[in-house]
C-alpha cells in the first residue's frame, strides 16, 4: 500500500507544480521555442549579424518557413470559428509563421470520422485523443508520432520544440500516459482526480421543492422518484439527458480503469484494491446499473434518442428543456457549464461517487501530433503555446475580447450576448487550463480548488500503466472494439431490455476472443506491478 501512496503524493505534487507552472506562464511572452537564425546577409558582416539576430529574437517567426497546420477535435461546430481562426491566424503568423484550420467534428460523429483520417492517411498535424477516445489503438496503427523519441525522424519534439510544456509536468504526469515509455500525446494539464456525478437545473428544483431531496441522493436509483415529478410538473422537459459515453457506466461514473484504452475491455475498478482484470460484462455493478436505467427509460425518464443522438450533454443543457445530465465533475463544473449554455446561476453539481486518480485522468485528454503532419515541429510549437500563452489559450477556448466575452479584470470575464455563438467548451482538451480566465459566477479562488480536489483521491492500482496492444492482439482487440459499437449505445442508455440483449452481447464478446484479451492484459499488467514494487 505504501508505494501507492507514493505515487497519490507524486501526482499531488506534480499538479501543484503545474499549477505553478502555468500562472508564471500568464505573464511571460515566451517565444516557445522558435529560435532564430541568422540570414546569410548577416554572415557577411558582424554588424549586420548583431542587428539580424536582434531582429531575428524580436520577430522569431522571420526565421520560420511559412507553415500551413490542420487541427481538428470533438466538439460542436461553432457559429463564429471562422471569425476567432482568423484572429488566431494573425496572432500565430507574428508569433510562428503559421496559420491554423481548426475543425471540430460532433461527437456522435468522432470515432467513425478518427477511424476514417485514420485508415486512410488523411492530413492532420495536431488531434485530440485520449484513453477513451482509442488513443491506445491509433498509436499501434502509427497514426501518432513519439514525441519523446530521440532516434525518431524528428528527433525528441518534446525536448526541442515543448519547452514549455515540460516545464508545466512533473515527469510522473507524463510518463503515466506512455505507452511503452513513448509519449504519443500532451496531457492536457487540468484536474488530475476523477468523480462522476450530476448537474441539474436548479432553479426548477427550486420551483418543484426538489432541493432537500437531490441534495440526499446517495445512488442512481434516488434519482427516480425526482425525475418522476420533473415529467409529471413538467412535461415539455426531459428530466435526464443521456447519450453513448455520458450516462452511468461511463468509465468517470462506474469507476471503471481499463488499464489503457477504454475501448478495449477488461477492467479493474479505480475505487477498489483488486488487481484482478475482470470481464466488465459480467460484473454486477454493471448489470445493476443497466437495470436501473432501462427502468428510467421505460418510465419516459430519458431521451428516446438517447443511443443515437450526437448531441453533446451541453448542448442538450443549451435548449433549456433539459433538467439533468450526467458528466464528470470538477470544481465549479456547474459554473462552468452554465457559462457555456448561457443559465448562469441556474445549474448545481451533485458528486455521487468515489474521488479516483488513474491513467484515465493523466491520459484523459491529450493533443497528439499525426504521423501524416506536414511539419511536425511546427505543430509541436503551437502546442506548447498553449502551455505558456495567455493570450492564444484564451482565444481559442473562449474567443474575441470584447466580441464573444468582456473582462472585469485581470483575470475575469463574463458573458456578452455574442458568448453563445462561440462556446465550444473544450477549454479541457487545449493545453494548460490554468492560463484559462475565471468566469462570472465561478469563484475567485478556482485554481486553488483545483489542486485540493486533486487531493485525498483514491488512486487506482493500474495508474502508470497502459495496455499494449501487440500484433498477437491486434486483430481480436478490433473486433471486439466493433461489437461493443454495436451494443454498448443502447445498453448503456436503457435503449433495450439488458434482460434480453446482454446475454446476446456477451457470447459476442466471447467469440471474438474476449478472454485472450484480458488474459494478454492481465500478463502485461502482473508485469508492470512486478516492476514497480
Amino acid at each position: 500500500m505504501a508505494k501507492w501512496k507514493k505515487a497519490g503524493l507524486a501526482v499531488m505534487a506534480a499538479a501543484t507544480l503545474a499549477m505553478t507552472a502555468g500562472l508564471a506562464g500568464c505573464g511571460s511572452d515566451s517565444e516557445s521555442g522558435a529560435s532564430a537564425s541568422p540570414t546569410d546577409a548577416a554572415k557577411a558582416s558582424p554588424a549586420a549579424s548583431v542587428a539580424a539576430t536582434a531582429t531575428a529574437a524580436a520577430d522569431p517567426a522571420s526565421s520560420l518557413k511559412p507553415a500551413k497546420l490542420r487541427l481538428v477535435y470533438p466538439g460542436s461546430p461553432q457559429k463564429d470559428q471562422a471569425a476567432v481562426t482568423e484572429e488566431i491566424n494573425k496572432y500565430l503568423q507574428k508569433k510562428l509563421n503559421t496559420t491554423l484550420t481548426i475543425e471540430s467534428f460532433q461527437w456522435g460523429q468522432w470515432d467513425n470520422k478518427v477511424n476514417l483520417m485514420v485508415a486512410s492517411r488523411e492530413a492532420v498535424d495536431i488531434m485530440f485523443t485520449a484513453q477513451w477516445s482509442q488513443y491506445a489503438v491509433n498509436a499501434g496503427k502509427g497514426a501518432f508520432l513519439a514525441l519523446n523519441d530521440d532516434s525518431g525522424k524528428y528527433g525528441n519534439l518534446l525536448k526541442k520544440q515543448g519547452p514549455d510544456i515540460l516545464k508545466s509536468f512533473e515527469e510522473k504526469i507524463l510518463k503515466g500516459s506512455q505507452i511503452d515509455g513513448k509519449n504519443y500525446g500532451v496531457p492536457a494539464l487540468k484536474e488530475m482526480a476523477s468523480q462522476g456525478g450530476i448537474v441539474y437545473r436548479s432553479d426548477i428544483a427550486k420551483e418543484l421543492g426538489l432541493e432537500e431531496k437531490i441534495q440526499a441522493v446517495k445512488n442512481i436509483s434516488d434519482l427516480i422518484p425526482i425525475l418522476e415529478t420533473v415529467k409529471a410538473k413538467k412535461p415539455d422537459f426531459t428530466p435526464l439527458f443521456l447519450r453513448d459515453g455520458e450516462n452511468f457506466n461511463a468509465h468517470y461514473f462506474a469507476n471503471y480503469d481499463y488499464l489503457g484504452d477504454g475501448n478495449i475491455e477488461g477492467v479493474i475498478f479505480k475505487d477498489g484494491e483488486e488487481t484482478k482484470v475482470l470481464n466488465r460484462l459480467e460484473q454486477d455493478r454493471y448489470k445493476s446499473t443497466l437495470k436501473i436505467t432501462r427502468e428510467m427509460f421505460t418510465k419516459d425518464l430519458i431521451n428516446k434518442d438517447a443511443s443515437t443522438t450526437q448531441l453533446s450533454t451541453n448542448d442538450a443543457m443549451k435548449s433549456g428543456k433539459v433538467f439533468m445530465i450526467v458528466c464528470p465533475l470538477k470544481p465549479g463544473k456547474d459554473t462552468e457549464i452554465a457559462s457555456t449554455v448561457g443559465l448562469v446561476g441556474n445549474l448545481k453539481q451533485l458528486a455521487l461517487n468515489t474521488k479516483t486518480t488513474a491513467t484515465s485522468e493523466t491520459a484523459g485528454s491529450m493533443l497528439a501530433v499525426s504521423s501524416t503532419s506536414s511539419d511536425p515541429e511546427r505543430a509541436m510549437m503551437v502546442i506548447n503555446l498553449l502551455y505558456s500563452d495567455k493570450y492564444l489559450n484564451n482565444l481559442l477556448n473562449f474567443g474575441i475580447e470584447g466580441t464573444h466575452y468582456k473582462k472585469t479584470g485581470d483575470n475575469t470575464v463574463e458573458p456578452s450576448d455574442k458568448t453563445g455563438d462561440y462556446s465550444p467548451g473544450a477549454a479541457w482538451m487545449f493545453g494548460s487550463q490554468f492560463l484559462n480566465y475565471i468566469w462570472k459566477g465561478e469563484p475567485a479562488d478556482k485554481w486553488d480548488q483545483f489542486k485540493k480536489f486533486n487531493e485525498g483521491s483514491h488512486y487506482s492500482k493500474g495508474l502508470g500503466f497502459t495496455f499494449d496492444v501487440n500484433e498477437a492482439i491486434k486483430n481480436k482487440v478490433a473486433a471486439s472494439i466493433t461489437i461493443r459499437k454495436q451494443y454498448d449505445p443502447a445498453l448503456d442508455t436503457g435503449s433495450v431490455d439488458p434482460e434480453k440483449v446482454l446475454p446476446e452481447y456477451t457470447a459476442k464478446m466471447k467469440s471474438s476472443a474476449v478472454d485472450e484479451i484480458i488474459a494478454e492484459k492481465q500478463k502485461q499488467f502482473d508485469a508492470y506491478l512486478a516492476k514497480n514494487k
